[in-house]
């Protein structure tokens, strides 16, 4: 349980940083472009407080409450022990959260440029969306370190099947409802959407390689 509790830790922390250096990347970096080429300095803003607060509130909170009771891993019982006064950022975390989060900083600025560029008034939403799908994916590519997402047991942690749910219908209710209002939101069509998610997935498949060199990584480990 120990092991547990403290896998656990490691994947929330991955999960909230590499999140928030995605969001800050596309506030840093949006603007750069931006600033030179267009004559309306509104659009040098990737995201509206607003926004942010909602993306915040989505990701770090419910999703991020929900990576905190994943189950046990398969053998987490035959790795090393942990060394004392280890960094939490041992064995590759911080190098992880930090190439996650600049993969969700980039294919966000991506979507983002390309409607901008092909003027294209839901820009901004789209942005947002695909932050927000983005996170969702990430959460479930994020369950284990190295068990394959296409394997590893949805029903196992049921509760994040609930908040994936309940996080991908408020991202709908968003975009859809009156709330777009208050948000500042275009509606999207299903072409939309259809980017907004298959942009989102392709981090499931960039972390499908990561867990490959991590099993490869432990195989060499529990040989010696």
């Amino acid at each position: 349980e120990g092991r547990v509790i403290y896998d656990n830790l490691r994947r929330f922390v991955k999960f909230a940083v590499a999140g928030n250096i995605g969001k800050i990347l596309v506030m840093v970096v949006w603007p750069i472009p931006i600033l030179f080429f267009s004559p309306d300095p509104s659009s040098a803003t990737a995201l509206l407080p607003l926004q942010l607060l909602w993306l915040n509130l989505m990701t770090d909170g419910l999703l991020g409450l929900s990576m905190g009771i994943e189950p046990a891993e398969d053998g987490v019982m035959s790795r090393k022990p942990h060394k004392p006064g280890e960094s939490i950022w041992a064995n590759g975390l911080g190098k992880s959260a930090v190439w996650v989060g600049i993969y969700i900083g980039i294919v966000s600025l991506a979507v983002g440029y390309i409607y901008f560029i092909l003027d294209l008034a839901q820009w901004q939403t789209m942005i947002f969306t695909t932050l927000a799908l983005i996170q969702v994916f990430q959460a479930m590519g994020s369950r284990s370190s190295t068990e394959s997402f296409f394997k590893k047991s949805f029903t196992s942690n049921k509760t994040m099947l609930w908040i994936v749910s309940l996080v991908t219908g408020l991202q709908m209710i968003a975009i859809y409802t009156p709330l777009s209002k208050f948000l500042d939101l275009d509606p999207l069509n299903f072409r939309d959407l259809s980017v907004a998610f298959g942009v989102a997935f392709s981090l499931i498949l960039a972390l499908e390689v990561e867990k490959l060199l991590n099993r490869r990584a432990l195989s060499e480990q529990t040989k010696a």
